[in-house]
């Protein structure tokens, strides 16, 4: 009887810190399916304004497919003045056969892929190769990319180019035998080239996912894992376990390095831990002042801030900031502000539904995922420092209607929404998202997507294309 009594103790102790830490992922992203439309982007019409970037011309492991992140490359005039906003898209075609985050760790062949679309925009201010067609997504040739190396691209960003210079991008790189960092060159004289310049691997990239420049020589990186789908035996047990207690395992490290002229052999000159204990450490992103970072924990459903000593680079969580989301959140970007010039917004992407995206990854006939999308907008002077309930009454499945306040700082209302039914027009297992102020053009990327990445431009018309036949995807 003692040990009946000692059992059930503990499973009581054990659902209790399941609850705590996890409590809003299991309500909202595992127990409850949500009623989504085939799709709802704010302020445009998804059937009228929205289309899949991928050219089903071109065979789908050829293509632009299973896309995780996607970056702004800016293009800043000589003033400073950003007058392009190219995007680049990381993807993935074989993600189902290797994917370190979810698994499986099956095949790591082949290669995934960076991917470019540049918008048109005035040609006064145009600083890119003018023969590059716009308004279309092209392959990114890799240069000088080692032979036999792995690439199979997560997180990226891009420094900005100035007045048309090269500037440096850096993406992570899940390759077959440990998790590194590829350092590129990009030039806006051939923006469908990405000069490789070195690998970077380090103590402190235990499970690297997303990197947030602080220079065009340093940036912090999250690392989502403590226990990883790499260990033997354990591998496919421990994460998930660390993910669904919302174990506080993952961290952030800030990585300087020697300039690419110097001599040594270890690319590092400077590296700490930044920020500790955050359950399953994502998304990442820098404010252009370079004071405020946004850190994403998945398996806490928040969007957590900190600010940032641009001396040290040391980290302050504003603990009273976290905004809690209804979904997963996968990957975070904070750019400059629709609605409110000078402030910036920060929009956030994931995965409504976890027991769906794992179907998929699965590979199981017939299954997709959702996709959600929100915007964090600043609050007014009179607001900020309260929370107050939920207004996004647009969305077919409002915020609202699973949490029930938005943070102290930000308003939150949905972005972009998909029941990720893609044989009916939907759009799957949104990764990342992204909102050009000036245009208002929203992009999405799907993690398992066969499309890889949807655009939606308000008032266009452009409407969305039916998807081939199965057999051709």
């Amino acid at each position: 009887m003692a040990c009946g009594t000692r059992t059930l103790t503990w499973v009581a102790v054990i659902l209790s810190i399941i609850l705590y830490r996890s409590g809003g992922l299991i309500k909202n992203c595992i127990v409850v399916k949500s009623p989504f439309t085939t799709g709802h982007v704010a302020n445009a019409d998804y059937d009228a304004d929205c289309t899949t970037l991928r050219d089903h011309t071109v065979p789908r492991a050829e293509s632009l497919s299973s896309c995780e992140d996607e970056v702004f490359w800016e293009i800043e005039d000589k003033s400073g003045k950003v007058v392009q906003r190219p995007v680049i898209f990381t993807c993935d075609p074989n993600r189902k056969n290797w994917n370190t985050v979810m698994g499986p760790l099956r095949n790591p062949d082949p290669l995934g892929s960076l991917w470019l679309y540049i918008p048109s925009t005035d040609s006064s201010k145009d600083y890119l190769d003018p023969s590059v067609k716009r308004d279309k997504v092209q392959r990114i040739t890799l240069k000088n990319y080692p032979p036999n190396h792995d690439f199979h691209p997560l997180g990226a960003e891009a420094w900005p180019s100035h007045a048309g210079s090269p500037s440096n991008l850096y993406v992570v790189n899940h390759a077959r035998h440990r998790t590194v960092i590829e350092q590129f060159v990009l030039d806006p004289a051939s923006p469908t080239e990405a000069l490789h310049i070195r690998t970077i691997s380090s103590p402190y990239f235990l499970s690297p996912n997303s990197v947030a420049l602080t220079s065009p020589d340093s940036f912090y990186v999250t690392n989502d894992h403590f226990f990883t789908r790499r260990l033997p035996i354990v591998g496919h047990v421990l994460p998930l376990i660390e993910s669904v207690l919302g174990l506080p395992l993952g961290f952030v490290s800030h990585v300087s390095l020697h300039p690419v002229t110097s001599n040594t052999k270890n690319p590092i000159a400077k590296q700490a831990f930044a920020a500790l204990f955050i359950p399953f450490a994502n998304g990442i992103s820098l404010s252009r002042t370079g004071t405020n970072l946004a850190v994403v924990s998945t398996s806490t459903n928040q969007v957590q801030f900190y600010t940032r000593d641009p001396l040290t680079n040391k980290l302050s969580q504003r603990k009273s900031e976290t905004v809690i989301l209804p979904f997963s959140p996968d990957n975070v970007n904070i750019v400059p502000s629709i609605d409110q010039p000078g402030k910036e917004d920060v929009v956030v992407a994931g995965h409504p539904n976890f027991p769906h995206l794992v179907a998929v990854a699965a590979n199981k006939k017939g299954a997709y995922a959702a996709s959600w999308a929100a915007v964090l907008t600043p609050k007014p002077e009179s607001l900020s420092g309260t929370k107050a309930p939920v207004s996004d009454d647009a969305a077919p499945v409002p915020i609202s209607s699973k949490v029930s306040t938005d943070g102290t700082t930000y308003q939150v209302k949905t972005l972009f929404q998909s029941n990720g039914d893609e044989f009916n027009f939907g759009f799957m297992s949104s990764s990342t998202a992204l909102r050009d102020p000036d245009t208002g053009v929203v992009y999405v990327s799907g993690l398992y997507a066969e499309d890889g990445a949807i655009i939606c431009k308000p008032g266009s018309g452009i409407g969305r294309k039916k998807y081939i036949a199965s057999s051709s995807l």
